[in-house]
């Protein structure tokens, strides 16, 4: 069997306007989807979604120039699939998703889900955490984070992670105000879901660790990017402060970047992305961090696809924990199959046809037309 083409689906869905969600300065006014998809001769075909952050016009464009390098080659090969360089995003983005999609091919081909593919005796059902906190407003009802985390325990899910809304300095929002809705939060759940928190990398190290600390009291199941990315010797402070894990690693797309992070202890989870690092990046970061005893929980913020992937590579671990749903990415999150998963009760099972175990919704590039422009607006207050 030989590979005949590559193409990259580059799809878009507007927000409705009482569906667009804003954070920090940006509100988000529409969804993004790239999807690699990997022909052969035999008429089989893989599918893997990159991260959207690497802009689906050029990852389009990053796929187009590496085909030559695929076209004609065995699926089965490993060694076909370039290596991420961790510099250049859409680049990286362009190889996770060929990365993801021949898994998704060499599953077909073997007959094998993709988790089996990665470990001997995967596990059937990933617990799923709803994802967002992202549509309270400081200035207009920020109780409103109080009511969503009400509505994901009455859905069933059994963990939420939320961020730290809109630009603080808008509206005088100090450390002390945003405990005080953190706690009527963990009031309001009253330990019917697990909570994390993301800090969207906007935090000084002083007010980061107060917030870890009375995170960490209050029974939080982690912190994620409280500092810039790159404050290495903050991160390792933060994270030997509490007995909480404090997370991060979602822009980065190789195990050379993790490593000064593992070696100083900086992390006490590790966060790839198989859209931004590939499924086999992924698995060597993961494999890396076990020796440091430090668990994998991918960071998954884009469509459906991207959740089956990291579905299939959290099963296969040796300490599976929860697989991030994005609850506000709107109709290209599951509108993208034909046959969309099984979610009931905050978990999902894994499909038992082979690869990801999903197929594509016909005529997708029809339904949703990609839209040029930035997926956010900045917003002046």
């Amino acid at each position: 069997m030989k590979i005949t083409k590559l193409e990259t689906l580059c799809l878009s869905r507007p927000h409705e306007p009482e569906r667009q969600w804003i954070t920090a300065r940006y509100r988000t006014i529409k969804a993004d989807c790239a999807i690699v998809i990997i022909h052969t001769d035999d008429g089989i075909v893989g599918i893997g979604e990159a991260s959207a952050y690497g802009w689906p016009l050029l990852i389009r464009e990053w796929v187009e120039w590496l085909s030559p390098y695929l076209v004609g080659k065995d699926p089965l090969d490993p060694t076909i699939v370039p290596h991420p360089n961790g510099r250049t995003r859409p680049y990286d983005c362009a190889v996770a998703g060929i990365d993801c999609a021949l898994w998704d091919l060499r599953g077909k081909i073997e007959g094998k889900r993709v988790s089996e593919l990665l470990a001997p005796k995967p596990i059937e059902s990933l617990r799923l955490y709803a994802s967002s906190g992202c549509r309270y407003d400081w200035r207009h009802h920020p109780d409103q984070l109080i009511e969503e985390a009400l509505g994901y325990v009455d859905q069933g899910f059994t963990a939420m992670k939320f961020r730290i809304g809109t630009e603080w300095g808008w509206d005088g929002v100090t450390v002390d105000r945003f405990l005080g809705l953190v706690r009527e939060v963990v009031q309001a759940v009253n330990g019917r879901m697990e909570l994390m928190l993301d800090g969207n990398q906007r935090l000084s190290v002083d007010d980061a660790l107060t917030i870890a600390q009375e995170l960490d009291w209050l029974g939080f199941t982690w912190f994620e990017e409280p500092i810039p990315q790159t404050d290495i010797e903050g991160y390792a402070k933060l994270n030997a402060a509490v007995a909480m894990p404090i997370t991060g690693g979602e822009q980065y797309a190789t195990l050379e970047q993790f490593r000064p992070y593992l070696e100083k202890k900086a992390y006490g989870i590790v966060q790839p992305d198989a859209g931004i690092a590939g499924i086999t990046e992924c698995m060597r970061i993961a494999e890396a961090a076990e020796r440091y005893g430090v668990d994998f929980a991918p960071h998954s913020w884009h469509n459906g696809l991207m959740c089956m992937a990291h579905a299939h590579l959290v099963a296969a671990l040796p300490n599976p924990r929860m697989v991030e749903l994005c609850m506000i990415q709107g109709p290209l999150q599951w509108g993208i199959f034909a046959n969309p998963p099984a979610i009931e009760k905050g978990h999902l099972a894994l499909p038992v046809t082979s690869g990801f175990g999903v197929t594509l919704a016909p005529d997708l590039e029809d339904l949703y037309p990609h839209l040029e422009g930035h997926y956010a607006v900045t917003v002046e207050r």
